[in-house]
């Protein structure tokens, strides 16, 4: 089976609307029609992203012609906690700038306002299948949350998480930190390396921020990899990906268990299937072990 590219936009908004349709006009022109959109319901407080019909019609054009929309977050901050651990500051105020939202809720608040987003994003006709927490910072207990939730997949900086088959795809992402210029130049070096070990997995995710495109050097290096990455990957999305593939074993040493193909596509196309409660003995690990040394 072709390997593949999943390139995804994060961050997506009303606020960030003009660099995301600058992104997916860029990287059609490469070779990569599609790709997954990972929506904020309201971007940082700055009001519902599904009220601005501008935005909803451009979205919806998106999904048109093949793009997945992914339920990102709900408002992408975190407010600040007292008597915070040193490890908790570097990972939420350093690591992500104050927006690793799901980092360590507790499950009925991830469960509110994953459902609220379900229910916002649904009025206007958009149901994603995957939740992927801002910095893929995801507590255990907002995972099950998002388990519980009905949602299909997620993603954390290294892993790909089927909900359905209860499967866990070790895939790293290349991602970008440009708050800086330090930071661009960790982010350059990084990928790079990255980009030349990653090379035999089966899946290659380049994961996209909208402070990118403003940054030439950085939007090079992107080019150069989607332009090597075309040569023998097909251009995807996660969830075209999860309904397509039989995980093989991949380059980092992982191994998916899958359950029957077939069982799998009827669940994912029959959209009043439900994710059962994983079974509480299941030990779940949290995204907040997964984290690299700079985020965007």
């Amino acid at each position: 089976m072709q390997r593949a590219l999943v390139v995804s936009l994060h961050d997506v908004a009303p606020a960030t609307q003009p660099q995301v349709a600058e992104m997916v006009r860029e990287i059609a022109s490469l070779g990569v029609p599609v790709s997954s959109l990972l929506v904020v319901p309201d971007y940082h407080r700055q009001g519902r992203s599904m009220l601005d019909a501008g935005f909803r019609d451009w979205l919806g054009g998106l999904r048109e012609k093949g793009h997945e929309i992914v339920l990102h977050g709900f408002f992408h901050q975190r407010a600040r906690r007292p008597n915070e651990s040193a490890r908790d500051k570097l990972i939420t105020r350093f690591y992500t700038d104050d927006e690793g939202e799901f980092y360590d809720l507790g499950y009925e608040e991830a469960r509110a306002l994953i459902e609220e987003g379900q229910r916002d994003f649904a009025t206007h006709g958009f149901r994603p299948r995957g939740f992927i927490a801002p910095a893929w910072l995801l507590s255990a207990e907002a995972e099950r949350a998002a388990i519980d939730a009905g949602m299909t997949y997620t993603t954390t900086l290294r892993r790909v998480r089927d909900f359905v088959a209860r499967q866990e795809i070790h895939s790293q992402s290349l991602v970008y930190s440009v708050r800086t210029s330090w930071r661009r130049g960790v982010s350059l070096g990084w990928n790079r390396w990255h980009f030349g070990r990653l090379t035999n997995n089966a899946l290659l995710r380049l994961s996209l921020h909208p402070p990118d495109i403003s940054h030439p050097e950085i939007w090079r290096q992107i080019r150069e990899i989607i332009i090597v990455a075309l040569a023998d990957r097909r251009p995807t999305t996660y969830a075209a990906w999860l309904e397509d593939s039989v995980i093989p074993s991949e380059a980092e040493g992982s191994r998916g268990v899958s359950m029957p193909l077939a069982i799998e596509k009827s669940r994912r196309c029959d959209k009043s299937f439900t994710v059962a409660p994983r079974d509480p003995s299941t030990p779940l690990r949290s995204a907040r072990d997964d984290t690299s040394s700079f985020s965007s």
